[in-house]
């Protein structure tokens, strides 16, 4: 589906992603190799004008390969759990512009740790068919704090079910919280997360593109 053909109304958006959230895959192909890792994020200038980000990085070297900024206007309305009815159409313009094809998808925001266990990780994943993961500043759940060592975590829950993990990436920071949004597992999103995160609490993929939606937002 084409994001201009996407629901209008939230009963709609609601019923897409009931229907969509069954095409998750939780678990990683055998062959899964992840050379290139994309960081998405969406800023807002106005409450209808948004900037999509879309930054590329090398997952070894983490030096950035490619970055893209797009503008874009959206009408749906601002409702928690259908941000990606807001979101999505400018990130997958931000994407398609983009040189270099990533590997991984992270998404600032949720992938299973959702209402519906399809957040907006899991929607650009089922979208475009590239593993995808969330990892967000808050939690969506409910999790006992990991331990104070980077590389501790701890499950994040939903309604009894294990949708994520709290996971600390520096020595007695705050954790993120990791969910799985398409063909990837658990265990390895969280390994993905760790290396993108060698020296502060969120994930360089994050941090630049946090940067960029921050620039375009302030821009006049």
């Amino acid at each position: 589906m084409s994001p201009v053909d996407w629901p209008k109304t939230v009963e709609d958006a609601v019923a897409l992603q009931e229907r969509l959230r069954t095409q998750v895959i939780t678990r990683s192909a055998p062959d899964l190799r992840i050379d290139t890792v994309a960081g998405l994020d969406v800023g807002y200038r106005s409450n209808d004008t948004v900037a999509g980000v879309c930054v590329v990085f090398d997952a070894k070297t983490l030096v950035v390969l490619d970055e893209v900024v797009v503008e874009d206007t959206t009408d749906f309305p601002y409702i928690a759990g259908l941000f990606a009815f807001r979101e999505m159409p400018v990130l997958l313009r931000a994407l398609d512009r983009v040189t270099v094809a990533p590997d991984l998808l992270v998404a600032d925001g949720q992938g299973l740790a959702h209402p519906r266990r399809f957040g907006l990780a899991c929607h650009l994943g089922v979208h475009t068919g590239i593993p995808s993961i969330g990892v967000a500043k808050n939690a969506m759940g409910t999790f006992d704090p990991p331990g104070h060592s980077r590389g501790s975590m701890s499950d994040l829950v939903m309604e009894d079910a294990v949708v994520g993990r709290a996971l600390r990436t520096q020595n007695g920071v705050k954790p993120v919280f990791v969910s799985v949004g398409h063909k990837i597992d658990l265990d390895r999103a969280c390994a993905e997360v760790l290396r993108l995160a060698p020296r502060y609490r969120l994930p360089e993929t994050t941090r630049r593109a946090d940067t960029l939606t921050r620039q375009a937002a302030s821009s006049v």
